[in-house]
């Protein structure tokens, strides 16, 4: 972030809170005025040592757990891989963006593979790195793309967490306090609604992506499935609107019954046979732990998780309120609405998303599960409305959100058999 950017944060922040947010602003530019001063010595010392040794610094996206997870681990995967990283001797030190850190856990975990120094001390020293021209070479900068594994990365190399025997034992007594006996295999769920947000920023307007949200009753009949074919299904979720109404036993409502905790949902996501997911923050847990995800209602198709053999995935269907009809694949993408990433765009231009099925979603979990044990058998065709699919979706786009970057990588992904099965037309080129 520049410092023009900067000051018109805070600016903007004190137009929106007033006095309260002024006050806080001069507090807090008297207690970090020292270190600013103390600062100036060492982002010299750090030029002065440059051509031998070169220290850089950056700040952890530490608020919301799937960049906290996420770009952290590519960071971490690129590294590994010699992409974004210096030839010459250095030393990348990091801080929290936020705090405190969404989960204590994940920052406990980033801390065994990180280097990791007080926001106070490191934030004033690359604020006045940036006030001394020449200094961008000392900030560690962005993944090549955010938390998109367009590099294919996550495949390609084991997880950077671990464990301690400790944490180990701590988390099978988590699980027996659920009722999850040992040796049970169980499957992480979380389905995205506006609680989280609006409780942790309730001063920001967040419904500007509330198309992304799902009914959690719509997921029971996969649920119940999961659980009749001897899976535990564990409903996850920080803060959430609603609970979940199922009888079944293996059924686990844990984000409502009150056994959450910042330590059970990294070990949880860590070690479920997989996830089922809308595309939400959680997801990213499972993703660095290299565990398969199951996407559905995924919107904007667009930004599909494509990088990954371990992912497969529906998205919400497209109806055009005008025209009367859902719109095709090819539609969707040739009129932009594939990138769309705000309600407003789906208003303005006629096009109400509906949530999958139940039927839907319980038939692309189903497909995960018997690809995973083997038995998956697919139908006649499936070959070909599959590379259908792919012909259409459009590999090589790019975020124009984010500097041009690539979206996707190498296609590694795959959409839901039974759904493309069951909407033949999704994949027909329209009649003009």
């Amino acid at each position: 972030m520049g410092v023009a950017t900067f000051v018109e944060n805070q600016i903007g922040q004190i137009q929106q809170r007033g006095h309260s947010a002024l006050a806080s602003r001069v507090i807090w530019a008297v207690q970090v005025l020292p270190v600013c001063i103390l600062a100036v010595p060492v982002v010299l010392l750090c030029r002065l040592i440059r051509p031998w040794f070169l220290v850089r610094w950056g700040g952890m996206v530490s608020a919301r757990i799937g960049h906290f997870a996420g770009n952290t681990e590519l960071y971490l995967c690129e590294r590994d891989a010699g992409i974004n990283r210096p030839r010459q001797h250095h030393v990348d030190l990091f801080y929290f963006g936020e705090q405190p850190p969404c989960n204590d856990q994940l920052a406990t975990m980033w801390k065994r593979v990180l280097t990791i120094w007080p926001r106070w001390l490191l934030l004033p020293v690359r604020g006045v790195n940036y006030l001394i021209p020449g200094g961008a070479i000392h900030d560690i900068g962005d993944n090549t793309q955010a938390d998109r594994d367009v590099l294919n990365l996550l495949d390609r190399s084991p997880p950077h967490l671990q464990f301690t025997r400790e944490e180990e034992e701590k988390g099978a007594a988590g699980l027996r306090a659920m009722g999850i006996p040992p040796g049970a295999t169980f499957v992480c769920l979380i389905v995205r609604d506006d609680a989280y947000l609006a409780t942790e920023k309730p001063l920001v307007n967040w419904s500007y992506h509330d198309y992304r949200d799902s009914d959690i009753q719509n997921y029971v009949l996969a649920a119940e499935e999961l659980a009749t074919r001897g899976y535990v299904v564990i409903r996850m979720g920080a803060r959430v609107r609603k609970g979940m109404k199922t009888a079944h036993e293996r059924v686990i409502d844990y984000a409502t019954n009150g056994m959450r905790s910042d330590f059970m949902d990294i070990y949880l996501g860590a070690k479920c046979e997989f996830c089922i997911s809308v595309g939400t923050g959680f997801d990213a847990i499972p993703q660095i732990f290299r565990r398969p995800v199951v996407y559905v209602n995924m919107v904007p198709p667009g930004y599909f998780a494509t990088y990954s053999r371990q992912y497969v995935g529906i998205t919400k269907h497209h109806y055009s309120v005008e025209e009367t009809r859902e719109l095709t694949l090819r539609e969707i993408f040739a009129r932009g609405i594939g990138f769309f990433l705000w309600s407003d765009e789906y208003r303005k231009h006629g096009i109400r998303l509906v949530e999958n099925s139940p039927e839907e979603i319980r038939d692309v979990v189903v497909e995960m599960v018997e690809r995973l044990n083997g038995t998956w058998q697919p139908h006649g065709g499936d070959d070909d409305l599959q590379s259908r699919f792919w012909k259409i979706f459009p590999t090589d786009a790019v975020d124009t959100y984010a500097h041009g970057r690539a979206l996707h990588g190498e296609i590694r992904s795959r959409f839901g058999a039974a759904f493309l099965r069951n909407n033949r037309a999704f994949l027909e080129t329209p009649i003009q």
